[in-house]
């Protein structure tokens, strides 16, 4: 493989193709079903199937040789595209096996709070930054995916089977997923490598790969008291909800510190994740752990205890303990509109974040149990946990896809990869670990400092973009080799270890003694 010119094939495709089929794309609104109203529901499935038939058109148009293309939809789910690329001819599929591509292309709410001459569904280029939602969170996924794959068939590089899904509910938790994949698992087969391009990066200097996903369990509490509004000079009498909603939410987490106090949350951290975690936050720094988040003058991070590593403790934070964010509220009017009024409710959106090992299940159960027992003042207390998802933890990476990153990320930039947590979520990260236990993983992504996929001014940085997609084709381009060449290891080893076992007890003439 001529690693150089792969690269520039990249870089060409990126800017003539990718980058201006991923600003139309930027410009539908296709927000995810979670976070649609009832009465929107119509609207959002067009601008849903708009951007899904934008992609699969793109798709379709591009010269890969042994691809098809299929756009399926169960009924009454969101739709998913199926693509196939067949291995390279000579390239004997039982023993190089199939690489397994992951994104998909449905969106975050637009949010508020974007910069002058920057908003949600209008793509800016700006200082080598493509602007606008959903670009790097993660429409990009697809076009480097098919990229990838072109760059190696440019030139006549054998690649094995590839197949690469594109689901449209990532971001409300991959209901439909598990159905897709039941569905398709003829298809899908067993595959020996897993590249999903939906996680985050430390800095955009090198490649960085997740080795554990945080799960999550998301829900809403509702507190009620009074059946209707009444003046707030009833206060004294009447409790707040917005109180007891404070009440209960310190049974879970201390409001001091934002510890979490149900140790049914937390995960024990390994000498082996503690390891890797110091030499990330350390390779970060303070710049690229804490200064990269948009604090206000003079904000700070949680606090730390004394006698811990700073660093590596806010890494371990973000990537291996549970912590909760409320994020967002109803029951409470615009303070420009809100009244001397005692209110009836109050609702609270939660989001914990759960370490890579814990069950969610068993997570919801004791949320709800905890937050609802022994109600305050006899108030209504329900929470519904409608999202919830299992972390992943990366098996040991094994030598071969070690060696190619380190290859393919000293070819791009110049330097080693790094091993990280992360602090998000990838539901199907964890579905396909149980289902394939034996696959290797290479969980990668563009979501890097400053790139806000969730907030405002969310961008794709271009260069790093392709230069992960370069990463991936590399590392495609030599799966094939790699695989054929370690089965025939191990038929040699098991042929040298029968000769041996034969041989055993025998003289040099073959006599036994």
């Amino acid at each position: 493989m001529d690693a150089e010119a792969l690269g520039k094939f990249v870089h060409s495709q990126w800017m003539n193709e990718c980058i201006p089929k991923l600003e139309e794309y930027i410009r539908i609104p296709n927000v995810s079903p979670f976070f649609v109203a009832p009465e929107q529901s119509e609207a959002a499935k067009e601008s849903q199937d708009k951007a899904m038939k934008l992609i699969n058109d793109w798709v379709v148009s591009q010269p890969v040789a042994g691809m098809t293309v299929e756009l399926v939809t169960l009924d009454n789910r969101s739709p998913l595209l199926f693509i196939e690329v067949a291995a390279s001819e000579g390239v004997v599929v039982k023993d190089s096996g199939t690489v397994l591509l992951y994104g998909h292309m449905d969106k975050q709410p637009p949010f508020t709070g974007w910069h002058e001459g920057l908003s949600p569904y209008e793509p800016v280029i700006k200082e080598g930054k493509l602007y606008g939602r959903g670009g790097a969170d993660d429409g990009y996924a697809v076009f480097s995916a098919i990229t990838a794959i072109r760059s190696v068939q440019e030139q006549g590089i054998p690649h094995s089977r590839c197949v690469l899904l594109v689901e449209a509910c990532e971001e409300s938790g991959s209901p439909d997923l598990p159905y897709y994949i039941e569905y398709l698992k003829t298809q899908i087969g067993r595959p020996n490598l897993v590249i999903c391009l939906d996680s985050g990066c430390g800095n955009y200097e090198q490649l960085w790969i997740t080795s554990s996903l945080r799960g999550m369990c998301a829900g809403r509490l509702k507190v009620e008291l009074l059946t209707e509004g009444v003046h707030s000079g009833a206060s004294g009498i009447v409790p707040d909800t917005f109180r007891i909603a404070r009440d209960v939410l310190s049974r879970i987490e201390c409001p001091k510190t934002g510890d979490i106090l149900l140790k049914e949350l937390h995960c024990e951290i390994t000498p082996k994740v503690y390891q890797d975690t110091e030499k990330a936050a350390h390779v970060l720094g303070y710049e690229g752990l804490v200064k990269c988040f948009p604090l206000i003058e003079g904000g700070k991070p949680v606090s730390i205890k004394p006698g811990k590593d700073e660093l590596t403790e806010l890494a371990l934070n973000q990537w291996y303990r549970p912590q909760l964010t409320v994020t967002g509220a109803s029951g409470l009017p615009d303070s420009s509109n809100a009244g001397n009024v005692l209110r009836p409710f109050t609702t609270l959106s939660l989001s914990m974040r759960l370490p890579p090992a814990c069950d969610a299940t068993t997570v919801a159960k004791t949320m709800h149990a905890a937050l609802s027992c022994d109600p305050p003042s006899g108030a209504s207390i329900t929470f519904d946990s409608k999202k919830c998802g299992r972390g992943w933890s990366a098996p040991p990476t094994a030598a071969w896809l070690d060696r190619l990153t380190r290859e393919a990320s000293m070819q791009y930039w110049g330097k080693e990869p790094i091993y990280q947590g992360e602090g998000g979520s990838i539901p199907f990260m964890g579905m396909l670990g149980e289902m394939f236990p034996d696959a290797q993983f290479l969980i990668i992504g563009v979501l890097g400092p400053n790139s806000n996929a969730h907030g405002p001014n969310e961008f794709l940085h271009i260069e790093f973009s392709e230069k992960l997609t370069s990463c991936v084709g590399y590392v495609i381009g030599h799966h094939a080799v790699e695989q054929v060449e370690k089965k025939i290891t191990v038929a040699n080893n098991k042929r040298k270890v029968d000769e041996i076992a034969n041989n055993y007890g025998r003289n040099p003439d073959g006599t036994k003694f």
